[in-house]
């Protein structure tokens, strides 16, 4: 009877399980974490869990998911399906059906039982299925804490860790606690889990809790425990020696207290399993090869022993320490004494065992039951059967697709393709030719965010094909996949390879569908390269032939093409008109997040700011009400950043960033969140932190740039940004001349350039460089763009700060506050209108003006202009903290009785001016607002102090002033300045 001792208590994890305590306390209060636990193996980390997981069962829903050991071969989302089929049954299916919406569809490619018939592939997508899955553990962290247990992440699959870094950044405001533990040694460098581990961390994604190795005393308290007598220092001694404060190693060690030591840990491992009858060795060697918990019918048919024997074979090995019983199924009581069971087995012993468990399961299959297809592909390799391993393998391949798990759908093609050469009839083994393999898995590989891995993957397809045996459907496809996947890498040769397709089915295949496909993806490469004209000339055909076939949603994408390409050209009418028809035309929810994307882009060029976020914003809408508002809906979210940045919403932009959900994307995506997060650190002011994120991606921008024009204006952007948070405005300036220097397309990015390239030249102007030949090039560059593009906000801006005088600098501002105009450009206006004016020396009337910019700019905590701003306030002696501003500022910081006490800021300029004597226009004038503004804020002044005619509002101010001028007068004088009259 063996000495092993299940109960007995943890030992030595004090300080770590208060760590976890900690993280769950937060989490019950609504702040969601993620927790690595992480160790050697047999560190205890799963005893751990298990101990924290029983004392928060009151308080808490707690869900456990294992993954499995499969080799290569790891089933797709496996510890998350059996967590989410957990959600449900605490839930019930019709509440989940009802918080999920569409997603509880998709949720059916992982829980069968969600809907009524099988889940239609064709009706869901894999941004609705991660959505889904977001909801469901949301809507169970509304009705209570969930803490969410994922053992053996080193066994995860690729598909499962790319759901959690999701999950990890979506469930950020929930009470949830995400549990992980990893075995640390089994985690190589450079692996999927290493990636998301440094990742995450790097993100600040998870709070990481390493159990070290027992100390002395904490060996010897577990061992006394597990023999219940006490153990002398000889014996500790030896122990520790051997299990070097490992406690699955002391347990083990404490077993064999009795007798002699074993020498190595493997032998410490099968102490155990040695001293087991026949019959249970026997049970306990099947066992060993499975990857999960046996079900006692599977175990049965393959150990083939009598009931009677096999069920005390059974106790044996559980009375012994080695199985546990779980439920309805049989499970080793650590995977290392599995491990080591499984490899004392003989190479034929092994391959005997995986075919029998093969052949098994496929009898499971054959009878209708559901079937793990990986489980079913890990065996047949194991059992070294490679025809049958390479068909179990595509098939696993296929299924993994299916639920858009792509990474381990990924995994199982290259699988396929490893067994492939070895399998003299491969094609009828598999029931796949090689190059529809290669074409399927460049697919999965493509949105698994492989890019480079499917780009080799289809280089290889067309390196294959035959041109006098190959379709020439198959054979543009592929052209069409490798044209695609050259873009999505920002790299060159997309455009020839599309053309080298159309080429292909025009004529010689009565395909419009396709044809259309391929003319769309032409013309919007066109478009994104500047050859407008050429895109325009394209898309004209794609929607002759979409209209032939029937097809709306390709309709709609060539009207996408036709509103871009109209809208860079200048002609704005048009382009309004294709956009509208994009919309009208689009069916899927693609097309119509596409036609929302180009027309908020095309709008914030433009802009028209506050039209650009309502479009993206209904956007937003749609993709929560199909369920996509997490992953689709995040492009939407970046798209809109942008139009947030000019209208000065930076802690929205901010708060966007943090909710960034599509890592691990392709390139080009990434490039595009990467500009973001270098305008959001310029912006802040931490130039350093912009400067080396700009290095960084400056050499994929470069290469993409050479094929996108959009992203070589991008890159200008940035580095102007950058260079202008640092301080370097000649270096700033220096990237917008040589922008028109050069040869290439011109698109509506260069209208802002010229306007930021205007402001810069202005501020140098002021520092006393010569910006003349600047100056007049940015003028004439202007003056060059279409007539539509002219009539705009933007022209009188630049014109005057190109050429400033006091009437124009007025109108400026008044352009500046109207809301089409970057906000920035608030704060530039009127610093340039107050340095005309003092160098008028009318410093009287700049007070005011250069009080309204300091204020914005700090409203906008724009560092850079803020600093402008501050230092050309306290130059020229208009520091409100040092000189009361004017004779106005003197008046409104007079107003300090109960009388005005409830005006606000604005009201308080109003009203101080009123006692001037100034008419509404005058001090719309003055404070640089509408008339009709002004007539709003009299009425509220003269309401809120009781009175009924601007003569008795200002008498009330006068007698107010009278009271407070001596002490302001004093107080000046002592500050060692000069009152303003």
């Amino acid at each position: 009877m063996s000495s092993f001792a299940q109960s007995s208590a943890m030992v030595g994890r004090d300080a770590e399980i208060d760590v976890v305590r900690r993280l769950f306390e937060g989490a019950s209060e609504g702040t969601a974490v993620g927790v690595l636990v992480d160790g050697e193996a047999g560190i205890g980390k799963s005893r751990l869990l298990r101990e924290f997981a029983a004392e928060v069962a009151s308080r808490a829903d707690v869900h456990v998911g294992w993954c499995l050991d499969l080799g290569p071969a790891r089933t797709a989302y496996g510890p998350l399906t059996a967590i989410l089929r957990s959600i449900v049954a605490r839930l019930g299916i019709e509440k989940v059906r009802d918080a999920t919406g569409p997603g509880a569809e998709a949720l059916g490619m992982l829980l069968p039982e969600l809907t009524e018939e099988p889940a239609d592939r064709a009706r869901t997508s894999p941004d609705r299925l991660r959505d889904a899955i977001a909801t469901l553990i949301e809507t169970a962290a509304d009705a209570a804490p969930q803490v969410l247990i994922i053992e053996d992440l080193h066994w995860a699959d690729e598909s499962t860790l790319a759901l959690l870094s999701f999950l990890l950044r979506t469930l950020a405001r929930g009470r949830v606690l995400l549990l992980l533990s990893c075995r640390s040694d089994d985690v190589r460098r450079g692996d999927a889990v290493s990636r998301f581990l440094i990742e995450a961390t790097r993100s600040r994604l998870i709070e990481r809790v390493t159990l070290p190795r027992l100390d002395g005393d904490a060996v010897r308290a577990l061992a006394e425990q597990l023999t219940g007598t006490a153990v002398s220092d000889s014996a500790l001694a030896r122990m520790q020696e051997r299990a070097e404060g490992v406690p699955f190693f002391v347990e083990e060690l404490a077993d064999c207290t009795t007798g002699p030591l074993p020498d190595g840990l493997r032998d410490v491992l099968l102490t155990r399993f040695d001293r087991l009858g026949a019959d249970a060795q026997r049970v306990v060697r099947v066992a060993s090869g499975a990857e999960r918990p046996l079900s006692h019918p599977l175990l049965s048919t393959l150990v083939d022993l009598p009931e009677d024997r096999l069920d005390e074979g059974i106790r044996e090995a559980a009375r012994g320490g080695i199985l546990v019983i779980d439920d309805e199924h049989y499970r080793f009581r650590h995977a290392l004494l599995r491990e080591a069971v499984h490899d004392d087995l003989l190479p034929g012993e092994r391959a005997r065992l995986h075919r029998a468990y093969a052949e098994a399961l496929e009898a499971q299959r054959d009878r209708a039951e559901s079937v793990d297809a990986a489980a079913l592909a890990h065996h047949w390799q194991l059992a070294q059967d490679e025809r049958r391993a390479l068909a179990a393998a595509v098939h696993a391949m296929r299924d993994a697709k299916a639920r858009f798990a792509f990474a381990s759908a990924a995994r199982f093609g290259e699988l396929a393709l490893e067994v492939w050469p070895r399998v003299a009839d491969a094609p009828d083994a598999a029931g796949v030719t090689h190059l529809d393999l290669l074409q399927t898995l460049g697919s999965v590989l493509r949105n698994a965010g492989d890019g480079e891995r499917a780009l080799a993957v289809i280089t290889a397809a067309l390196d294959e094909v035959d041109t006098a045996s190959v379709s020439p459907r198959l054979h543009a496809r592929l052209l069409r996949d490798k044209a695609q996947y050259l873009a999505n890498l920002g790299r060159p040769g997309s455009i020839p390879l599309t053309e080298q397709a159309l080429d292909l089915v025009t004529g010689k295949l009565d395909d419009d569908a396709l044809r259309a496909g391929l003319l769309n993806q032409l013309a919007s490469r066109y478009m994104v390269a500047g050859r407008l004209d050429d895109a325009l000339r394209v898309a004209d055909d794609a929607a002759r032939i979409a209209l032939r076939a029937g097809d709306r949603d390709q309709q709609s994408i060539a009207a996408n093409v036709h509103g871009v390409s109209f809208a860079h050209l200048g002609d704005i009418d048009r382009s309004i008109v294709e956009f509208d028809r994009a919309h009208d035309l689009a069916r899927s929810s693609n097309a119509d997040l596409r036609y929302r994307v180009n027309y908020s882009d095309a709008l914030t060029l433009l802009g028209r700011y506050d039209e650009a976020v309502l479009i993206a914003e209904e956007g937003l809408a749609l993709a929560r009400a199909l369920g996509v508002g997490r992953s689709s809906g995040s492009i939407m979210m970046q798209n809109m950043s942008v139009a947030l940045f000019e209208r000065g919403e930076i802690e929205r932009v901010d708060d966007m960033m943090s909710r960034d959900h599509r890592q691990g994307a392709l390139r080009v995506f990434r490039m595009y969140s990467s500009m973001t997060r270098v305008r959001a650190l310029a912006w802040r002011g931490r130039s350093a932190e912009a400067a080396e994120m700009l290095r960084e991606w400056t050499p994929s921008f470069v290469e993409t740039g050479e094929t996108e024009r959009q992203i070589w204006y991008d890159l200008i952007t940035m580095t102007v940004a950058v260079a202008e948070s640092a301080g370097d405005l000649r270096g700033a300036l220096a990237e917008i001349m040589a922008m028109i220097d050069d040869g290439g397309p011109v698109l509506l990015h260069q209208r802002r350039l010229l306007l930021q390239a205007a402001a810069i030249i202005a501020e140098l102007r002021a520092q006393g460089e010569d910006t003349a030949v600047a100056a007049r090039r940015v003028a004439e560059t202007w003056s060059a763009q279409p007539p539509q593009l002219l009539g705009d906000v933007w022209s009188p801006i630049v014109a005057a700060l190109l050429d400033p005088t006091a009437e124009a600098m007025q109108r400026a501002i008044i352009l500046a506050d109207s809301g089409n105009v970057p906000i920035l450009f608030r704060v530039i206006t009127r610093l340039e209108y107050a340095r005309i004016l003092v160098h008028e020396g009318d410093r009287a009337a700049a007070a005011p003006v250069i009080e309204t910019a300091v204020t914005i700019a700090r409203e906008l905590r724009h560092a850079q202009l803020e600093a402008t701003v501050g230092g050309f306030a306290a130059a020229a002696g208009l520091d409100p903290q040092v000189l009361g501003a004017s004779v106005t500022d003197a008046l409104t910081d007079a107003l300090t009785d109960a009388l005005t006490d409830a005006l606000t800021a604005r009201e308080r300029q109003v009203l101080a001016l009123i006692a001037e004597g100034l008419s509404n226009r005058q001090i719309g004038e003055r404070l640089f607002i509408s008339v009709k503004t002004v007539s709003v804020h009299v009425s509220a002044v003269l309401r809120k102090l009781g009175v009924s005619t601007r003569t008795e509002a200002a008498l009330a101010v006068r007698d107010g002033a009278a009271r407070e001028e001596d002490s302001i007068r004093l107080a000046q004088v002592h500050s060692g300045a000069d009152v303003v009259r």
